[in-house]
């Protein structure tokens, strides 16, 4: 079940606005029984209950997928690395091998 974070960010998306701020737009609460929107900033109506189930699929999706980018850029190395990698392998080297990251860690 993917967090409601990541649910309000799903319905912002479908319903045109690109960014959140969790610290203005937008507050969640927990009192102990379960996350819910404390403060809704947004041009766009609050969502309702059934709306963000109903986003339920693309936010576990957006999810799934942040966690294989992490995974990703941690195999990746940082720049200079990479740069340090392609100067002594080449960069058919190179391509294989961030090729080969993708392969492991695919997204959804």
């Amino acid at each position: 079940m993917a967090q409601l974070s990541s649910k309000v960010k799903a319905y912002a998306a479908a319903n045109g606005v690109e960014s959140v701020d969790f610290l203005q737009d937008v507050l969640l609460q927990d009192d102990g029984k379960g996350p819910y929107i404390k403060e809704w900033n947004l041009a766009i109506a609050k969502p309702t209950d059934e709306q963000l189930a109903a986003v339920e699929a693309a936010a576990s999706v957006a999810e799934t997928n942040a966690g294989v980018v992490a995974k990703r850029k941690q195999a990746y190395g940082t720049i200079e690395s990479q740069i340090e990698f392609i100067t002594e392998n080449g960069l058919d080297a190179w391509t294989a091998k961030v090729a080969q990251i993708k392969a492991d860690n695919p997204k959804v």
